[in-house]
């Protein structure tokens, strides 16, 4: 590939357990919330502590981390954030994002070791638009994701300043995320962390007493979830900085599906020059494993259709459901310590799949608790069980049993 340096691979995180999988399973950084100036107020959000633990454990593992401090701050909300900055610095965090202009000065007043990332907010949507923000002393700008693929390469050619695009997650009803609609129907202020994310609900339509919706399927605003997995040989080339994954609400399980597919994906680019159709069709079918709603793939080729909204479709499914959590191995023995995540019986088929391990098709075997017990099924969450397996497993790996469900809605 003709990029310097190999693109990144950003994961979202909404706490200390979310971060260190998505570091174990391939992500360049992560991007996390603190307690204050953040979006996401309903994700778990990081103490200082946290998030200083969360540094360590990153650059252990030759990763890096962004904090979101990305709300659009009213008076009364600046109070603290000199502080708030120069603890992040302090404790070693590398960027920051950030939408309003305040705290992007702040930052570089009085934080100036911190990068600061123009957040997507801030609708940049061209060259010029980038460079300003350039001139301005910004590190990195976050494009809007109503960009096609083709003004995402005419901008980076022209662009003086690193850029990052969102591949995969949710997308916001409105313009680049900056929505009223929480405000208006729950009085939450979407900018300044309290999204209630009504566009997600599903509502009775109706043109006067005429009734529009079906009572079976109600009406939804959300468009479906962004999925670019198709593009990333052309994001690579066109020189762009970072792949932004959203999700910071999202679970552990997502979290490590994800990040160990498109890190497998990357990976197989720069190693090959390309994709086969073959080989994307089989990261389209692993990315599917995730608990994603439908997916489709937003602006990259041009204006969405009614297709690519939620209009008329529930949920999602997955084709598999995650089960168990891998707490070691003892490879003399060949013994696994799970910790039971759902509902699953020994002797049916399931699918393991690690930091270091591809993903792979096992027979369950006989199940013991911690007293040598035989366990006839697997139902109690948390419960900590032993297992015999030839199969090599490892430490931090995950169980999922297959499912047969219909996918093709999701690429």
């Amino acid at each position: 590939m003709n990029s310097v340096k190999k693109i990144e691979l950003l994961a979202p995180a909404g706490d200390l357990e979310r971060l260190k999988i998505a570091v174990l399973y391939g992500a360049d950084a992560i991007y996390l919330g603190g307690k204050q100036f953040s979006l996401r107020s309903r994700a778990s959000n990081f103490s200082i502590e946290d998030i200083a633990e969360g540094v360590k454990f990153a650059k252990a593992h030759g990763a890096h981390i962004h904090v979101t401090v990305n709300m659009l701050p009213h008076e009364e909300d600046m109070h603290g954030l000199k502080e708030y900055l120069m603890e992040l610095e302090r404790i070693g965090v590398t960027a920051i994002i950030a939408a309003s202009p305040a705290i992007m000065k702040c930052a570089k007043q009085y934080a100036p070791k911190l990068e600061v990332h123009v957040s997507t907010q801030h609708s940049s949507t061209n060259s010029s638009a980038a460079n300003y923000w350039k001139d301005k002393g910004m590190d990195r700008v976050v494009l809007a994701r109503e960009l096609t693929l083709d003004q995402i390469k005419e901008t980076a050619k022209h662009a003086k300043v690193p850029l990052e695009v969102f591949i995969h997650g949710g997308m916001c009803i409105s313009y680049s995320g900056r929505c009223v609609l929480s405000n208006h129907m729950t009085g939450r202020d979407a900018n300044r962390g309290g999204c209630a994310q009504s566009c997600r609900w599903k509502y009775r339509l109706y043109d006067g007493e005429r009734q529009l919706h079906d009572d079976h399927d109600l009406f939804s605003m959300s468009s479906k979830d962004l999925m670019a997995a198709r593009f990333i040989p052309d994001l690579i080339e066109a020189g762009i900085a970072s792949l932004k994954i959203e999700g910071r609400m999202k679970s552990a399980y997502y979290i490590a599906t994800l990040i160990k597919t498109y890190r497998m994906l990357i990976d197989e680019v720069y190693e090959k020059g390309c994709l086969s159709e073959a080989r994307l069709q089989y990261y389209y079918e692993e990315l599917s494993k995730a608990e994603n709603r439908p997916t489709a793939i937003g602006f990259y080729l041009g204006q969405p259709k009614p297709q690519d909204h939620l209009y008329g479709i529930n949920g999602a499914g997955v084709t598999q459901e995650y089960i168990a959590y891998v707490l070691d191995y003892d490879e003399k023995e060949q013994i696994a310590t799970l910790e039971v995540r759902n509902h699953f019986l020994p002797h049916m088929e399931a699918e393991v799949f690690g930091p270091h391990i591809p993903m792979t098709k096992f027979m369950i075997e006989d199940l013991y608790d911690v007293d040598g017990n035989l366990v006839e099924v697997a139902n109690k969450p948390m419960q900590i069980l032993k297992m015999k397996s030839k199969l090599p497993m490892e430490k931090d790996a995950m169980i999922r049993k297959v499912m047969k469900k219909d996918r093709s809605d999701i690429y």
